[in-house]
């Protein structure tokens, strides 16, 4: 007989988020990002740096992530690193860099909040506000952004559950904002010869528990940038509605991450790629044209 892992009772309560599930919204879910939909038959492509460092940094690679075929812009203005002395981002500066090149280039974009009493503030130039791994239960922070009514990119904590993630996603949605989309980016694990092991079992497990739009991280997922080609196509294969990749104009160069950045050359060529392994799965890298903000 099948089990399904969330029908167990959970603290004695009901056994699987009500919002978040597939009982309560047969349907799937599509989020609106100014005019980019996940969670429909297009696979959506989210890329830039890791964090915003310089104006030349970000419009450089802004622009050629744009011409290869990128639906959204990414790019980390406030940073949790795991040292105090690591870059810790450009703050609101960062911020107002994204928000000219969103004007230019027509692309929505998404960054991190890391706490609540920054949402208003990244709210008012994101297009779509991520809750990164770290902060996955911070509650008072899924509840803010619940109140929220951006679009949330929230992402797997390194050492939840489905059964947790999901009620994670429920925080938000309980305050209201059904806008959220699931971003598998891997778990802490026994392995140590890749940043995080990739969970692509998550994919098929969420889609069929969840209504709720689910993308991949192969960036985070592997932290190795020859790995990310490889488990980006993975992740189309299994039925990820969206991808999210780190892609640098000069990776050596990065103040975070630049080990697990795609080139610019190397993100051209992955979305050509992909647009086959799509095609092959019944599927299609999204042609859909962003409006401007």
């Amino acid at each position: 007989m099948e089990t399904n892992p969330c029908n167990k009772p959970i603290n004695g309560g009901s056994s699987i988020p009500s919002r978040v599930s597939r009982k309560t919204k047969p349907d799937a879910t599509i989020v609106n990002i100014n005019g980019v939909k996940v969670g429909g038959s297009d696979i959506v492509v989210i890329a830039g740096p890791c964090a915003v460092e310089s104006r030349e940094q970000l419009f450089e690679t802004a622009r050629s992530v744009k011409e290869s075929g990128a639906n959204i812009l990414r790019g980390g203005a406030f940073k949790p690193r795991s040292s105090p002395y690591n870059f810790q981002g450009l703050g609101e500066d960062g911020l107002k860099l994204l928000g000219i090149i969103r004007e230019e280039t027509g692309l929505p974009i998404v960054t991190e909040v890391m706490d609540t009493r920054q949402v208003e503030l990244v709210a008012s130039y994101a297009d779509m506000i991520q809750i990164g791994s770290r902060n996955m239960q911070n509650y008072p922070l899924l509840k803010e952004a619940g109140m929220c009514r951006k679009p949330i990119l929230l992402k797997r904590g390194m050492m939840a559950t489905i059964e947790e993630y999901l009620m994670a996603a429920e925080y938000i949605l309980n305050q209201g904002n059904g806008q959220v989309i699931l971003c598998e980016r891997g778990i802490r694990t026994f392995e140590t010869s890749t940043r995080n092991t990739l969970d692509l079992s998550a994919i098929p497990m969420l889609k069929r528990l969840s209504h709720l739009p689910v993308i991949v991280d192969p960036s985070h997922g592997t932290g190795l940038r020859w790995m990310v080609p490889a488990m980006a196509k993975a992740a189309v294969a299994v039925g990820a509605d969206g991808l999210i990749m780190e892609v640098h104009y000069k990776p050596e160069a990065a103040l975070c991450d630049g080990h697990q950045s795609l080139s610019l050359d190397e993100f051209a060529q992955l979305m050509a790629d992909l647009k086959k392994i799509a095609s092959a799965v019944g599927r299609e890298i999204s042609s859909l044209k962003p409006s401007h903000a």
